[in-house]
């Protein structure tokens, strides 16, 4: 009897010796907040001083943490960049990779005669996805808003919440206005037209209320958290209460430094007329619409402002601040009137770079980072700071050595972009080069001089040694990242 007592306790000690470190493991690891939004240029936001609108609590963020001002996104396999941009996130791929990693997670789609993806490789594929490798690092995952990944976002993550589709509902009165001379048949705060009102609330705010209730309830857990917060906005339809619109007259709206009337290769680069985004505004564009898309467009971020406003206020209140790593970025930006286009289908500033901050503990307050980034980037972050390494074909690149002061040098010295078989783009050291291959079409800004993109210089022969040598890096490029567009054939003088 004495011999069995001796040995429960010895069991008894092995499992607290076994047990205690892992949990105080579990206990010391930081918590991580990342707020997403959808369609958000990197110019919007009040702090950096681009553009005359207010938001007051992502200020806050760029004031308490460090700003990536280069923030990009790769572009995308088709014309909705959100869901290539958020496979590239969740997968931590680059896109043409990613894009195989979407066919395999999604299995074919409707009519389309293709062979079912191997069912173990599809499980491997799903393992290796952002939450799913923050859950084996000791994480409650949780999740709310837009998803948009071929994959259940309430199988990859612990907590699910109100996961919408791509976008809201849309009406036929919310295209092709307002024209000239005639009335604005829509408004973005009249319910009616639903959308971003569908349900009675404003999803925006659900999402709030959603990413606020799970803070309370995490902390009732052992488990450090990882927050996925997804706003649809301010994706259109463009939508905020009046009080929002009202604090935003045309008065107050300045036309784009690089406004067109319209873009002229709008036909060669696949945007006039099959885009939904193109077909917003009208076509020629005028001032008087690109002034109120972009009014509405300043009205629902400052609501989405608020609603991070909310979020953060909750973090603060429920004692785990101090613990917490915050993110915030979007998907990809938004022309809103700039170049003649609407949409984020093309390879110029405007929708291809994204706000990006970062918030937490050992992060520089203040901070302002030049050196380019993918927004994915915050993908293998994440996992880092979590005690955890990503996934054997994760290929972005942690931010962790940038933000604590390690870094020797940058991950990137080219910026890669694509858009379908139409549109391709290298941006090096100031430079960038944008390929149109179906019509044989070069453009080169100085975006160190020329930020707004105004002046091409493709046609001075005193950029011919330039252009040459950012081709041959696109070509590199383009050998990494898999891609099969064949730019030498369209390109044969470069």
């Amino acid at each position: 009897m004495r011999q069995l007592l001796l040995q429960l306790m010895c069991r008894s000690v092995l499992v607290v010796y076994i047990t205690v470190p892992f949990l105080s493991k579990a206990a010391d690891k930081p918590n991580v907040l990342f707020i997403f939004a959808d369609d958000q240029c990197y110019e919007t936001i009040g702090a950096l001083g681009y553009t005359d609108i207010d938001t007051p609590n992502l200020d806050r963020l760029v004031k308490r943490g460090t700003t990536f001002t280069r923030a990009y996104n790769m572009g995308s396999w088709s014309g909705a960049v959100c869901v290539a941009s958020r496979h590239m996130l969740i997968t931590g791929r680059y896109i043409w990779r990613a894009q195989q990693a979407s066919n395999l997670l999604g299995g074919p789609r409707k009519g389309k005669n293709k062979p079912l993806p191997n069912q173990e490789a599809k499980q491997r594929e799903f393992d290796g996805l952002w939450p799913q490798v923050m859950k084996r690092q000791g994480y409650q995952t949780f999740f709310t808003g837009k998803w948009h990944i071929r994959a259940k976002a309430d199988e990859a993550f612990e907590v699910a919440r109100n996961i919408r589709p791509g976008m809201p509902n849309q009406t036929p009165a919310g295209y092709n206005r307002p024209l000239p001379g005639k009335p604005d048949p829509w408004s973005p705060y009249d319910k009616k037209f639903e959308g971003f009102w569908k349900g009675g609330r404003h999803w925006s705010e659900i999402v709030a209320d959603d990413a606020i209730d799970y803070l309370g309830m995490a902390k009732k857990d052992k488990r450090p958290f990882f927050m996925y917060v997804a706003f649809n906005a301010p994706h259109d339809p463009r939508q905020a209460p009046k009080e929002y619109i009202d604090k935003y007259p045309l008065s107050r709206i300045k036309v784009p430094e690089n406004f067109l009337a319209q873009y002229p290769y709008k036909d060669q680069i696949g945007n006039p007329h099959k885009l939904r985004d193109e077909r917003l505004g009208p076509m020629p564009r005028t001032e008087h619409a690109v002034k109120v898309h972009r009014q509405e467009y300043y009205a629902i971020i400052e609501h989405l402002d608020t609603q991070v406003g909310r979020i953060l206020d909750s973090l603060e209140k429920s004692g785990q601040a101090d613990n917490t790593y915050i993110f915030f970025s979007a998907d990809h930006g938004l022309a809103v009137g700039r170049h003649g286009l609407f949409g984020k289908q093309n390879m110029y500033e405007h929708s291809t770079r994204v706000p990006f901050m970062a918030v937490g503990p050992g992060i520089k307050a203040g901070a302002k980072v030049e050196a380019p980034i993918y927004l994915q980037d915050v993908h293998p972050t994440t996992i880092e700071l979590a005690g955890g390494k990503p996934a054997d074909k994760v290929e972005f690149h942690s931010l962790l050595p940038i933000l604590k002061g390690k870094a020797k040098k940058h991950a990137y010295s080219d910026i890669y972009g694509a858009y379908l078989g139409l549109q391709r783009s290298v941006t090096v050291e100031g430079w960038k080069l944008i390929l149109y291959p179906q019509v044989n079409k070069a453009r080169l800004y100085n975006i160190e001089e020329d930020p707004f993109e105004k002046k091409d210089l493709a046609h001075d022969s005193g950029q011919d040694k330039r252009i040459s040598t950012l081709f041959a890096r696109l070509l590199k490029l383009q050998k990494e990242m898999d891609d099969k567009v064949d730019l030498k054939a369209a390109f044969p003088k470069l």
